[in-house]
């Protein structure tokens, strides 16, 4: 019987999406299971044989070397003989049909796949990893020496509504300047560490070759070959690389003292369970090109901002392109031709369907409390009125070289001034000016105060330009050895006079949060909940090893979180290290409750579609394992995983235009998966590009939530985190979690110390 995922609390909106519907017109499709005897190796001689009968099966067949599927019906069993070009053997084929699909059959849907990246050619796209782009149309940005290829991601999935094409709008960034001229620009910058530094920079990046449009992710750089240097071609010949290019592709090569760019290919496994190994790749740097945005103009706004323009588009421009794309399918005879083989056909209009936008929440705070606006944002509110709790700052200090000496004294009476309103109390910090703002100078000076001063609640740091090694550094420092809340401020955000209160009031509200204050909440009406968020990190230190971030509520508001840290190689994913954060919070929480919690709800982000199975499998099971170790403990459990990177996208239908649609925007059906109960939430304000909802499938729920439950909670979680007065894409303990795995992952390198587990120290 059919999944009850259906809400029903909340206003109804007209909503479309980016998904368009695909009618089957076949009665069905056909399998059969083909066999050889004697038995053939070689896949490409199976599919060559197969090639031949065509006047026995047909024109149209999707075949993988042993599995047919055709959409005509042959007899039960069907015998054809070939003979082997190799040694010219006989062989015999028989093929016998297996099953009867209905036409929208899940087995049917990687070969519409397959037919659907036929189509895409046909209409001129060229492929780039699993997209299609249009070169011919990409827009060049010659200050900042990019250009941006439109293009689409496309897949046809089934789902509770049918079977559907979704289309996303992509857009690849590359760069004008080959590999070889950012190298050339890195050796006249540092010539003694050149090498050093090209491998810092280039090692992990993406590059494109513009010859055949294949991406490549570089793994190494052979500094002792070049393209004078020989290969072997697959029929066993050798040629140099110079003679290669020249050859298959009209291109000359112009440096021959280049070095190379190394990729290693994945493994593959072939059908048949056989693993493809193949030898590195050598690619010339004068023919690769960078994709993706720059490191160094991600720092930079207005650099963005004229990307942005180009890549966020708004409901109207979104389906626009959309509708292009289908449209130049529907007309062009060709890909008619190629989808009608296989019985399908494209509707030309976007999928229009009922949502609904769940109730507005209220935020409380120590004695006030107010209902949320149409942005959902409380940021004048939340300087007014007193937070919850406040910790009074008795003994803190705040570290800043000369030439910040103004700035310093003008921030900490600022911060004198907004105090009260928040309900927060200051006294006078420590002031400790350094001579210079080398990192050893910093550290010098933290460690020597938090040495002669025990008692020391927080430490404030003013930072001069991008010192990521002296933000890592301090952090370690005040992380790890010399567990205390810090708070490091970069010179920039407080040198605006006319920002200057705004700013003081939003770092103040931080700091309260890293020492233990309580900001604001909403109502939860379920009793004795704790609620679990869980986010992956990989460490860029260490390419094997993967942080997970792990923060529990500990008391009935929501307001007191517990948060611990476990890094583990790729091959144990995550299992032990969940069960032994788990067990610690459900201590910390009988330590402030004096009982423990009879529901909890896990959100658990970072898992992909690919990866639902083994969470079922493997996670839930160890979760339930861990409540054995209190007697007579059987708590309820509802485990939800968290998908950001999806490529469904809502829009509004309202005044015959589309837009973005409001934050609580669900949709928990048509678009829903088959065989769970899963919605998608939009549930943050946004101002530019499209309404990318939230993805939340609940793949375990013994607590009997309702799915007006699921989502009415998730959506009052995003409203907790406590960095932003407003509501956020993902579950506050989600993004307090990513935020601790970024932090652990990224800066420190290890597990923070366990002093520092009940305060968020990581906002």
């Amino acid at each position: 019987e059919p999944l009850n995922k259906a809400g029903s609390k909340g206003d109804a909106i007209v909503i479309g999406s980016n998904h368009i519907t695909i009618c089957c017109e076949n009665e069905a499709v056909y399998q059969y299971h083909v066999t050889f005897t004697p038995n053939v190796e070689s896949m490409s001689m199976r599919f060559g044989m197969m090639k031949d009968h065509r006047s026995a099966t047909g024109e149209v067949m999707a075949f993988d070397g042993s599995i047919l599927y055709l959409p005509v019906k042959m007899k039960e069993v069907v015998h054809l003989t070939s003979v082997r070009k190799t040694d010219n053997k006989e062989i015999e084929i028989k093929i016998q049909m297996t099953k009867i699909l209905a036409p929208h059959s899940d087995l049917c849907i990687p070969f519409y796949n397959v037919v659907l990246r036929r189509v895409m050619k046909i209409i001129g796209l060229k492929l780039v990893g699993r997209n299609h782009y249009n070169p011919e149309s990409a827009v060049i940005l010659g200050k900042h020496q990019l250009q941006v290829w439109p293009g689409y991601s496309t897949a046809i999935k089934r789902t509770d509504g049918g079977l559907y094409l979704c289309v996303d709008v992509s857009h690849k960034v590359l760069q004008n300047d080959s590999v070889l001229d950012i190298m050339r620009v890195m050796y006249q910058q540092s010539k003694e560490s050149f090498q050093d530094e090209c491998t810092k920079e280039l090692i992990g990046a993406i590059v494109i070759t513009r010859y055949n449009n294949r991406t490549y992710r570089i793994d190494g750089i052979e500094w002792n070959k070049s393209p004078k240097d020989t290969f072997t071609l697959m029929d066993g010949t050798t040629t140099t690389f110079v003679e290669y290019y020249s050859k298959n592709y009209g291109i000359t090569i112009k440096e021959m003292d280049q070095p190379l760019l190394m990729h290693r290919p994945k493994e593959r496994s072939r059908p048949g369970g056989k693993q493809i190994i193949t030898g590195e790749i050598l690619l010339v740097p004068e023919l690769s090109f960078m994709t993706g945005i720059p490191e160094k103009m991600k720092k930079d706004f207005r650099a963005m901002k004229d990307l942005t323009m180009h890549i966020n588009m708004n409901g109207e421009q979104h389906t626009n392109a959309i509708k292009q794309l289908v449209k130049n399918i529907s007309t062009n005879p060709e890909t008619r031709k190629e989808l009608s083989r296989w019985g399908l056909h494209i509707n030309p209009e976007i999928l229009m369907t009922k949502g609904r936008t769940l109730p507005h929440e209220m935020i409380c705070m120590q004695s006030a409390s107010f209902a949320t606006g149409a942005d959902v944002s409380w940021s004048r509110e939340i300087v007014r009125d007193a937070s919850i709790s406040t910790i009074p700052l008795r003994i803190w200090a705040i570290f800043y070289p000369s030439r910040c000496v103004e700035e310093a004294e003008e921030l900490i009476s600022t911060f004198k001034k907004v105090a009260g309103p928040i309900g927060m109390h200051l006294e006078r910090p420590f002031r400790v000016e350094l001579k210079g703002d080398q990192t050893e100078t910093y550290v010098k000076h933290i460690h020597s105060l938090l040495t002669s001063e025990p008692k020391m609640q927080l430490v404030v740091c003013i930072i001069v330009g991008n010192r990521e090694d002296l933000y890592s550094a301090i952090k370690k420092l005040c992380c790890v050895k010399n567990p205390i809340p810090s708070q490091a401020i970069n010179i920039r955000t407080i040198s605006q006079k006319q920002k200057l209160k705004s700013i003081a009031q939003k770092i103040l509200l931080q700091m309260n949060s890293k020492v233990g204050g309580e900001l604001w909440t909403v109502n939860i009406p379920l009793k004795h909940l704790m609620v679990v968020g869980v986010d992956i990190h990989h460490d860029t230190s260490k390419v094997n090893r993967s942080v997970m971030g792990f923060v529990a509520s500990i008391n009935s508001s929501l307001t007191r979180w517990y948060s611990r840290v476990t890094f583990q190689t790729v091959t144990e994913e995550l299992i032990c290290g969940f069960r032994i954060c788990l067990l610690a919070a459900l201590q910390k929480y009988y330590e402030v409750n004096h009982n423990l919690p009879d529901k909890i709800v896990v959100y658990r982000d970072g898992v992909s579609d690919g990866q639902l199975k083994t969470v079922e499998l493997y996670e839930i099971p160890q979760l339930l394992t861990c409540f054995k170790t209190f007697p007579d403990y059987e708590p309820k459990l509802v485990f939800i995983v968290v998908q950001k990177r999806i490529s469904t996208t809502l829009y509004a239908w309202s005044a015959d235009h589309f837009s973005t649609p409001p934050p609580g925007t669900i949709l928990d059906h048509t678009l829903t998966q088959r065989d769970c109960v899963d919605f998608y939430l939009m549930a943050h304000h946004t101002r530019q590009g499209c309404g990318i909802p939230t993805h939340y499938i609940a793949l375990y729920n013994t607590a009997n939530l309702t799915p007006d439950h699921l989502q009415r909670l998730t959506f009052k979680m995003c409203h907790l985190y406590w960095n932003w007065p407003g509501t956020i894409r993902v579950p506050a303990p989600c993004k307090y979690a990513h935020k601790l795995a970024f932090l652990s992952g990224q800066y420190l390198h290890s597990e923070p110390a366990i002093q520092l587990c009940d305060k968020l120290f990581f906002l």
